[in-house]
């Protein structure tokens, strides 16, 4: 029983899968689940030392994408560059907004996050909590990056901090 397929990505592709950011497509496998033939992308992210099998029909519902293209990114840089938009509620709830926002997968919500979460030397220190929120979106946003401009991971945080103290 042969289905054809239309694949929306090939084997090498770099993908971003929302709760965990850019991983790159390893291969494309046909597995049998419960008698039924399931053909599935398999996804290394090599960050968080995983491999993913994600469904190739359910792919989009699941939120994978392509890495963003240049407008996005050119976006996302100058969204870093904005005036940090804090809101005067609960940390709690700051927290869970922020967290939501990290694990959509979007490059510029991503963005939004860090730059509101940033703070300059000058500034008063960050919260434990807060720290461990502004690092998981700059690494997300810098693999991304660095993906999308073939760099590496440093060069592409070097990158979006220069972006950062501009604004600052």
């Amino acid at each position: 029983m042969s289905t054809t397929s239309v694949l929306e990505f090939a084997v090498g592709d770099y993908v971003v899968y929302p709760a965990h950011g850019v991983g790159q497509i390893q291969g494309i496998e046909t597995q049998s689940v419960a008698g039924l033939s399931l053909e599935v992308y398999v996804i290394t992210f090599d960050h968080e030392k995983m491999t993913l099998r994600v469904p190739t029909k359910k792919g989009k519902v699941a939120g994978l994408r392509p890495l963003a293209n240049g407008e996005v990114v050119t976006k996302a840089l100058t969204t870093l560059k904005g005036r940090a938009r804090v809101k005067r509620t609960m940390w709690s709830r700051r927290a869970q907004e922020y967290e939501a926002k990290i694990n959509s997968g979007d490059l510029i919500s991503i963005a939004e996050v860090v730059r509101d979460l940033y703070r300059a030397d000058n500034q008063p220190e960050q919260s434990y909590s807060e720290r461990q929120l502004y690092e998981s979106a700059l690494d997300r946003m810098a693999r991304e990056v660095a993906a999308i401009q073939k760099i590496d991971r440093d060069e592409a945080v070097s990158l979006l901090n220069k972006n950062l103290t501009k604004a600052a």
